[in-house]
């Protein structure tokens, strides 16, 4: 979990402490201004290294080792820096008194959580909606990359909670996951990996330039570490709605192209009972009505079910995991 020698009651108090309080801070305060956000210097800096590894022209059909090489060590050397100030400003965190500790890893541990902002924006593109069909288009556009113009009130709806359930795991449980395994490194870790994907996990053109094979790593990346808190953002929707079926959970999720994405949009549609499509890539749960109104604010109450779920089954496995390292110490 922690590297950094005997687990004591103050070290599980520590962490326990600070995973509250950034999820008080995150319900109460939202996001800090961009100046001061480690999410939008993580962006800043792919921003600028993807500008020089990734050819403003696709060569299709052509395997491009470089151009992956040099996504991969870009990559590579962002991940470092982040650990690296992760790694140090933990181990500060965890020579100061326990109170002061906590308060500063609870404030380093929010920038990398977004259920506030997340829920507010899909509830922003259901009030835009209210207004007018182009208002919600213009709102989603805020939320997603792909092209709104065309959309339909119900498939801006259906973009909405997809985008809900996709970014519950991506801004909240993968983030947690990642801290009650390995702290602030690991989460810090995650939040970058998941950010690159964003940026850079493309294939084809985007922004202007060939993704193919210079996203590849990016891509990768968070496939791998998305992979277990896909599942588990899966099985807590399942756990708040009150059970869904397995098998057609897995049957569902199975109907995606990412090997992640499906398992929080499939729960997400099974719970709500409705169809999620993505014209000519995938439709969930197609014998689902279409989402009305009333789904985008269910949509977001499961949401908060999960992350309050999500905190006391954390809290639990800290708890666990320091009593389980304790016993094996000499």
């Amino acid at each position: 979990m922690l590297s950094i020698g005997a687990f004591s009651l103050s070290s599980m108090l520590l962490l326990v402490g600070a995973l509250w309080l950034a999820l008080a801070i995150d319900r109460w305060l939202g996001e800090p201004a961009a100046r001061w956000h480690p999410v939008v210097w993580m962006g800043n800096y792919l921003g600028w290294v993807g500008a020089f590894i990734a050819p403003q022209q696709a060569q299709p059909g052509t395997a491009d080792y470089q151009r992956f090489g040099l996504g991969a060590l870009a990559w590579i050397a962002g991940a470092a820096l982040v650990l690296i100030a992760s790694i140090t400003l933990q181990q500060l965190a965890w020579q100061l008194p326990v109170w002061l500790g906590l308060v500063l890893l609870g404030l380093l541990l929010k920038p990398l959580l977004a259920w506030r902002m997340l829920r507010g924006e899909v509830l922003a593109v259901e009030t835009a909606l209210a207004e007018s069909l182009p208002a919600g288009r213009a709102r989603l556009a805020w939320l997603v990359s792909r092209d709104v113009l065309a959309l339909s009130e119900a498939e801006v709806r259906e973009s909405a909670i997809e985008s809900l359930a996709e970014n519950l795991n991506d801004s909240v449980v993968a983030p947690i996951f990642w801290f009650v395994l390995l702290g602030l490194p690991g989460a810090a870790l995650y939040r970058f990996a998941n950010t690159a994907d964003a940026m850079w996990g493309y294939r084809g053109i985007y922004n202007g330039r060939d993704w193919t094979w210079a996203g590849k790593w990016a891509a990768r990346a968070d496939d791998v570490l998305s992979w277990l808190p896909a599942r588990l953002t899966a099985l807590l929707l399942a756990l708040v709605n009150g059970g869904l079926s397995l098998r057609a959970l897995r049957r569902e999720a199975g109907r995606t192209p990412s090997p992640n994405s499906g398992w929080p949009m499939a729960a997400m549609a099974l719970a709500l009972d409705v169809s999620l499509h993505k014209p000519g890539v995938y439709a969930l749960h197609s014998q689902g009505h279409a989402p009305l109104a009333g789904d985008t604010g269910q949509a977001a109450s499961l949401g908060s079910k999960v992350v309050l779920a999500l905190a006391m089954f954390a809290t639990a496995a800290i708890i666990l995991i320091a009593f389980s390292v304790q016993e094996v110490q000499p």
